[in-house]
């Protein structure tokens, strides 16, 4: 009878597992990762990936996109032996920045809504590699967010 039943848990356990294993990511009105830019969430940060390049939009609480004016963002991220600092541009409504080596990294986020602003830290982990559920690069997946 208990080995039933523990054949019957590790059954349950190896099915449900994937559902679990995937991360539970933000995702934004336009498909991209969401980041928090603000302590009291009125401020995100949509970042997704065009040609090699990473895009960061300024989104409001109702995740309109925010003009850039004086806001600055600065990024660390690869290799944690050997970080770089991609320089960053402003390009229309969006910070822009080149991909960094690998296909798995810490991307690190300062966000200043202003110069003289304390500066808001973000982070999220690049994963390259391919969902095989929602078939989104890991970085993207959502489905762990499925109710």
């Amino acid at each position: 009878m208990k080995t039933r039943i523990l054949a019957l848990i590790a059954t349950v356990m190896l099915t449900l597992t994937p559902a679990f294993g995937h991360s539970d990511n933000d995702i934004g009105p336009n498909g991209g990762r969401l980041l928090k830019f603000s302590k009291n969430k009125y401020l995100h940060g949509e970042v997704t990936l065009t040609n090699g390049m990473f895009h960061v939009a300024v989104l409001d609480k109702n995740m309109k996109p925010v003009a850039l004016t004086d806001q600055s963002l600065t990024v660390t991220g690869g290799s944690r032996s050997n970080p770089e600092k991609p320089k960053v541009e402003k390009q229309g409504n969006n910070f822009v920045f080149p991909m960094l080596k690998g296909d798995s990294y810490i991307v690190v986020f300062q966000f200043k809504e202003k110069p003289s602003a304390k500066a808001i830290t973000a982070r999220f982990e690049y994963d390259a590699s391919v969902c095989g559920s929602c078939e989104k690069g890991e970085w993207l997946c959502a489905c762990g967010k499925k109710k």
